[in-house]
């Protein structure tokens, strides 16, 4: 009962913010209603995670996130574009400390290299 007051709680106060912005009303039905749906909604996700778990899994992968919003075309669009821009910004992170850590090496090894000419040079001299 608590959590449902939680849900209706929260959606009475994003509704509220909606309605500041859009400049319309809410009656405390329809926030009922929404508090209701969300709240079923939550549940559905709920057990379907504990499928995840029955598969021996403990970890939810985005594909079973997609595969949760598959019912609603425009939440599976934007959850597939955000998957695809994180993944992108990780790939782009990745190549960034592939390269740095590469310069690095080059660097030591010129370094190396400086070290091992000069000491040549040294043991000539003598």
């Amino acid at each position: 009962q608590r959590l449902k007051a939680a849900v209706h709680y929260t959606v009475g106060c994003l509704c509220q913010d909606v309605a500041e912005d859009k400049e319309v009303q809410f009656s405390k039905q329809t926030i009922a209603a929404i508090s209701e749906i969300t709240f079923r909604q939550c549940g559905t996700q709920g057990y379907f995670l504990i499928l995840c778990r029955h598969a021996k899994r403990s970890t939810v992968t985005t594909e079973d996130v997609k595969l949760l919003a598959r019912r609603s075309n425009s939440l599976l669009k934007y959850i597939t574009q955000k998957s695809e821009e994180i993944a992108s910004s990780n790939m782009e992170q990745k190549e960034k400390k592939k390269k740095k850590s590469s310069a690095a090496k080059e660097g030591r090894t010129s370094g190396e290299q400086e070290a091992a000419a000069t000491e040549s040079e040294d043991s000539n001299m003598a």
